[in-house]
């Protein structure tokens, strides 16, 4: 019964760093629509699996994670499927 939304992002540039400010930028504004348009909608950002292994366990990425409340979907892009929900 939960109502969500998902924004989802590839990390196709060569830096994650880049691609991981530029979704949390957008994340935190839509979140923020949100809260705004539909306060019972979770948001969540999707990002590939391989991504999630490497750069979201350095120790800045988790730390923005907590610190934003980072809601994550790991998602498989070739099979596209589901790997994780992160809440």
């Amino acid at each position: 019964g939960e109502k969500i939304a998902v924004e989802i992002k590839s990390f196709l540039n060569p830096s994650a760093v880049t691609d991981f400010y530029a979704a949390l930028g957008q994340f935190l504004s839509y979140r923020l629509a949100l809260e705004a348009t539909e306060p019972d909608r979770l948001l969540y950002l999707a990002v590939p699996l391989d991504i999630y292994e490497t750069f979201f366990q350095f120790e800045f990425t988790q730390a923005a994670m907590q610190r934003y409340q980072l809601l994550l979907i790991v998602y498989e892009p070739v099979q596209e499927v589901i790997v994780q929900w992160i809440s």
